[in-house]
């Protein structure tokens, strides 16, 4: 799933899979009391803890990008408010699908920021692939209207 998650990010990200890997298993193993119901459950949970990763450090960014220091270098400098940007209003966009449709954004959050098949979230939410790729649609369709009306302009 990090790889799936890196692969959609910049080149020369300063987040490194393994870096994302370490991140998440931090959050994890805050864990440590939650009984894992299934794999749908593990897989939901680690989706979820490697979006928070990237969301927060897109926030990291970009509020560095603000005032605070960062070391970058000029083509870096270039390319991270554009992604940050884009990463922290699709976390908006997917969290307001969140309380309108949980299942849709579970889709979203398995698909795009898991890397999950089609099939291999149908298997992880216990619906049929069908349902997985109707969801998928509408939700990606919804996230873009969401997304295209917060852009100023």
């Amino acid at each position: 799933m990090a790889r799936h998650y890196m692969a959609a990010e910049r080149p020369g990200h300063t987040l490194q899979t393994t870096a994302l890997i370490n991140e998440a298993y931090l959050r994890l193993i805050d864990h440590r009391d939650m009984s894992w119901q299934n794999r749908a459950h593990f897989f939901g949970v680690a989706a979820q803890a490697m979006r928070r990763v990237l969301v927060d450090h897109a926030r990291t960014r970009d509020a560095a990008k603000r005032g605070g220091a960062l070391k970058a270098s000029l083509e870096e400098a270039a390319a991270i408010p554009e992604r940050a940007a884009e990463l922290i209003a699709l976390d908006k966009a997917l969290n307001d699908l969140a309380t309108i449709d949980p299942r849709k954004s579970q889709v979203v959050e398995l698909r795009y920021f898991g890397g999950l098949s089609v099939e291999e979230t149908a298997e992880v939410l216990g619906i049929s692939p069908v349902t997985v790729s109707r969801d998928w649609s509408t939700a990606k369709a919804w996230l873009l209207r969401a997304i295209s009306e917060r852009q100023p302009g």
